[in-house]
């Protein structure tokens, strides 16, 4: 049953921001400290300090909303998540697709060590974002000139990185709206591309340059595709603060590095039939109700998230009844006013948190130009 979203908001805001400005305080002594003399050595201990906070948000799906996650794949693919390094491309559906990949990150040991590529604007969200920076992401402008180098370096700064990871690149290069879809389309159809129903026409650059320079060290590109059933409305923030349920189906296909072809064309070719043949899942997903033919995989609900958000909560609570102790709470103004600024930070903090996950306030459609063949040859190192 939902509840009404600003009766939770409020409260658990708090508690992640609070929270959160302590685990980047930590990653940032850390970074200061323990970095210089070891970056392995620091990486190991931030995984451990980052979860503190990323399992927040895995409570969120698993405890208070139950988004519930069907995942399918091969027994091979299954028995080697988490015990290798991956590049995992997925269609960017929803407005929570990397939550979805961080919950199954956690199931599989990598919570901590799950990375993705994103655009520069999210190391800016508060906390989240300040994470993110200290966790080894990758952040691009968008502009192939200037993202190149990035990538570049983003890439080589992995190849020493002590424990299983999973890179995420969003291919398509924005999340799915049905505005997105028709300029897709408009573009696709009268150069006699493979007109997408359900997808975004892949943008191959940056996976080209991921393959070529991580290929030596990478084991495997995960291929995940993700749907939400058409008679359920797709999971947001929101809904979720609100305790709304959903399901998602999760397929996942392990594709060796090996067999990827050698050139640049032909890796962002492999990359252009891999969403061809997601385009067709889906589409006969939603029309005959039929998702995968790999086999389901329960990933069950651990009770870790859990654990540690009643740590944190004991915290919070523990803090306050301590400076009531301390403060004449009702006849202290100075006490009252900066909690009154403190809770309206808490709010303006989690608003901006909460807009920047809605597909509706992503990039907007931009006009699709043809590659050129040149910037996509073959990057040596």
């Amino acid at each position: 049953m939902g509840i009404p979203a600003v009766l939770v908001v409020l409260p658990l805001g708090m508690l992640f921001i609070l929270s959160g400005l302590i685990v980047n305080l930590i990653q940032a002594v850390f970074f200061v400290l323990v970095r210089p003399v070891s970056k392995n050595l620091y990486r190991k201990i931030n995984k451990v300090v980052v979860e503190l906070l990323w399992l927040e948000l895995i409570w969120l799906v698993d405890w208070w909303s139950g988004v519930k996650v069907d995942v399918y794949a091969d027994k091979e693919t299954f028995e080697l998540m988490g015990k290798e390094h991956a590049l995992l491309i997925c269609n960017h559906r929803s407005d929570i697709d990397w939550l979805v990949g961080w919950v199954l990150a956690q199931r599989f040991g990598c919570l901590g060590s799950a990375l993705a590529i994103m655009k520069r604007e999210a190391k800016f969200l508060p906390i989240i974002g300040w994470s993110m920076w200290f966790s080894d992401y990758v952040f691009v402008e968008r502009s192939w000139a200037k993202d190149q180098s990035t990538l570049k370096s983003g890439f080589e700064r992995l190849e020493d990185f002590p424990m299983p990871f999973w890179l995420a690149l969003f291919v398509e290069g924005t999340r799915f709206t049905q505005e997105k879809l028709l300029a897709a389309q408009e573009y696709a159809s009268p150069r006699g591309l493979p007109v997408p129903r359900n997808i975004l026409i892949p943008r191959t650059k940056g996976f080209v340059s991921a393959v070529c320079h991580m290929r030596s060290f990478v084991p495997a590109i995960y291929d995940c595709t993700m749907a939400v059933p058409k008679d359920q409305p797709a999971p947001t923030m929101l809904r979720m603060f609100r305790r709304k349920s959903s399901l998602v189906n999760l397929q996942i296909r392990r594709h060796p590095m090996r067999e990827l072809p050698e050139t640049a064309d032909g890796i962002a070719q492999w990359c252009k039939d891999v969403f061809v043949t997601k385009d067709a899942l889906l589409e006969m997903y939603y029309a005959k109700g039929v998702f995968s033919d790999q086999e389901h995989r329960d990933i069950l609900r651990p009770k870790k998230s859990l654990t540690v958000v009643i740590f944190w909560a004991c915290l919070l609570i523990f803090g306050i009844v301590m400076l009531f102790k301390s403060t004449s709470f009702l006849a202290s103004w100075p006490v009252i006013g900066f909690t009154v600024t403190f809770l309206v930070l808490v709010a303006i903090t989690m608003q901006i948190l909460i807009q920047s996950s809605e597909s509706e306030r992503s990039t907007p459609p931009s006009k699709l130009t043809q590659p050129d063949p040149m910037s996509e040859r073959l990057i040596k190192k």
